[in-house]
């Protein structure tokens, strides 16, 4: 008899649980970028009254007669899927329309390879902009990451080592993936072969010998090393960011964002706040740019000395939205009707307790 209240029991907790994903639901129906769970019930433990037989030659076979212990929580499952375009006006505000993440993390994460990527924290959120320090970050300060101009790469996305990166030459894209960065300004008094045209102009990084990038200081001291300033800066549907130089009226390229795919997109685990992890069910990561615009692979390798799984790739059909953001993915009219659903689910579990504890009153009065 009180496996009648052992089951209903675990059915109260597993509507609790779910109505814990609800309220979570409908508590961030205005947080941009935010996908909502969905909790699936499934069948707990069974027992068995008897067993089934196949029959005999004389007699028919029977079923099994089993009794079930309830329910529990079998899935909370994230819908990814791309929800609608909200208008900010925010210069660097963009929205990813299809799969696909942003990369965040701190300024001294090291990416050695596409297996490293993981250790990034994927975003849905584009709230992006420059900090005091040129760092392009996202609304919570965390540095975004990406593909920089730079010198001292040949134009298949190679270190071109022969040059070394001076300042001098055409610059590049770098495919070392890294926080991007506004570029150096010039200062007065640079001289030499490879000093800018114009006090104030960008000095881009460089990569050396070693496909790493790096700040370009020989035109720049120490004491005044400065970030160019920007106006009228924006990101296009690549994921390209640019900008007027307001000391030369140049149009500066700083860099491309970079997006990270991954071979299961519901299957990112939640990190804290609009932060996800490509941990164990997401599959492999891959590191894309809109449109395929950078090409190469990551740390500026040579085709013949890169790993296959270091290509950078495409995104499909995934481009960036500016301007915007992705709304929120709470349906209201739905939440409410899974909060009804839910509601009178918990509430018959707990008149199934209290009929058994009529019943069990009724068996302890015998005795009287």
């Amino acid at each position: 008899m009180t496996g009648a209240m052992y089951a209903a029991v675990a059915g109260m907790k597993s509507h609790m649980n779910k109505l814990n994903v609800i309220g979570n639901n409908v508590a961030n129906v205005n947080t941009y970028g935010y996908k909502t769970g969905r909790a699936t019930f499934t069948e707990s433990l069974y027992t068995s009254v008897r067993t089934g037989s196949n029959g005999t030659t004389a007699i028919g076979g029977t079923n099994p007669a089993q009794i079930g212990y309830g329910c529990q929580i079998s899935t909370i499952d994230l819908d990814m899927s791309t929800k609608n375009y909200v208008p900010t006006g925010g210069p660097l505000h963009c929205m990813i329309n299809g799969d696909g993440f942003l990369m965040v993390g701190d300024k001294n994460s090291a990416i050695n390879g596409a297996d490293a990527v993981k250790d990034l924290n994927l975003s849905r959120v584009g709230d992006l902009s420059f900090d005091a320090n040129g760092y392009l970050v996202d609304g919570r300060g965390n540095v975004v990451y990406g593909f920089v101009t730079a010198t001292g790469v040949n134009g298949s996305g190679s270190a071109d080592y022969a040059n070394g990166g001076n300042a001098n030459q055409t610059a590049g894209v770098s495919t070392e993936l890294v926080p991007i960065r506004l570029p150096m300004a010039s200062v007065a008094g640079a001289t030499g072969a490879n000093a800018p045209a114009y006090e104030g102009s960008a000095v881009y990084p460089y990569v050396d010998a070693a496909g790493k990038t790096h700040d370009a200081t020989t035109n720049v001291p120490a004491a005044d090393a400065k970030r160019i300033q920007l106006e009228s800066v924006s990101i296009d549907a690549t994921g390209k960011i640019t900008g007027i130089n307001k000391a030369t009226d140049e149009t500066v390229v700083v860099g491309y964002v970079a997006i990270a795919s991954v071979d299961n997109p519901n299957g990112v685990t939640h990190t804290e706040g609009p932060y996800y992890r490509a941990l164990g069910g997401a599959g492999d990561v891959r590191v894309a740019t809109v449109g395929n615009t950078v090409k190469g692979y990551l740390n500026n390798k040579a085709p013949g000395a890169a790993n296959p799984a270091d290509l950078i790739s495409g995104t499909g059909g995934t481009k960036l939205v500016p301007n915007g953001l992705e709304s929120s993915g709470t349906d209201i009219a739905n939440e409410f009707s899974e909060m009804i659903t839910t509601q009178r689910g918990y509430q018959a579990n707990t008149r199934i307790i209290t009929v058994t504890d009529s019943m069990l009153e009724e068996m302890v009065n015998i005795k009287r």
